[in-house]
């Protein structure tokens, strides 16, 4: 059996690390559900690039960070591509697919797309449809997520159909986390300490360190979660 030299080893592990994590700063923000099959399989590899080095001693760090920059200078370029070329989105990522329209399946489409009838039926549940007469249009996204528009009779009301006043939307923003004080986030609020040690004292805490989670909201004011 052979034995792993512990010292590569460690290199290898903190250099793939920092070059994983450089990876996915410069590839974008994207979430598992959002990925294209392309993007799935850059993620896969990247990691068999890594696990399959960690142990092999005649695998140099050099080789290691050659395979994945060339791997990642190739996706690279195909989020370019795709980017600058109409026709390479369209063959890379595929197009958004109708597959129901007026609560009726587009078998065509769906055999195009391979999908069965459990599969969709699937994928609305998870929109807390159950039923696909419900649906005016559904449209698969080329990330096999499902988009739906529901029929007038099955879409929820807004406001405005129900004659109510609008309110204010406004973004909390969280100015203690586990005890600490986020001090850039409570100055861009226009507040200083003294306006947060009365708010917390109206609240019955004497500091921060008691508080596990705070945010502050313009329309409802400051809540607390406690340790």
């Amino acid at each position: 059996m052979e034995t792993v030299d512990l010292g590569l080893l460690t290199i290898k592990v903190i250099v793939g690390f920092a070059a994983l994590f450089f990876i996915i700063l410069v590839s974008g923000k994207t979430s598992i559900n959002q990925l294209s099959p392309y993007h799935l399989v850059f993620v896969l590899v990247l990691g068999d690039f890594l696990g399959s080095t960690l142990y092999d001693n005649q695998v140099s760090t050099f080789h290691f960070l050659y395979a994945i920059g060339l791997w990642t200078a190739l996706m690279l370029g195909i989020v370019f591509l795709t980017q600058k070329v109409k026709a390479a989105r369209s063959l890379l990522d595929g197009n958004p697919s109708i597959i129901i329209r007026d609560g009726v399946l587009d078998r065509t489409m769906l055999k195009k797309n391979k999908l069965d009838v459990n599969e969709i039926t699937s994928l609305l549940r998870q929109k807390n449809v159950f039923s696909v007469r419900e649906v005016k249009y559904g449209i698969l996204e080329a990330n096999g997520q499902i988009s739906l528009l529901l029929q007038s009779p099955h879409e929820n009301p807004t406001k405005q159909d129900l004659n109510i006043p609008e309110s204010p939307v406004d973004l909390p923003t969280a100015i203690i986390i586990d005890g600490e004080i986020i001090w850039d986030n409570l100055q861009d609020l226009g507040f200083d300490q003294k306006w947060l040690s009365k708010e917390l004292k109206a609240h019955g805490y004497n500091d921060e360190k008691a508080i596990f989670f705070a945010d502050w909201k313009k329309s409802e004011g400051i809540h607390i979660s406690p340790k």
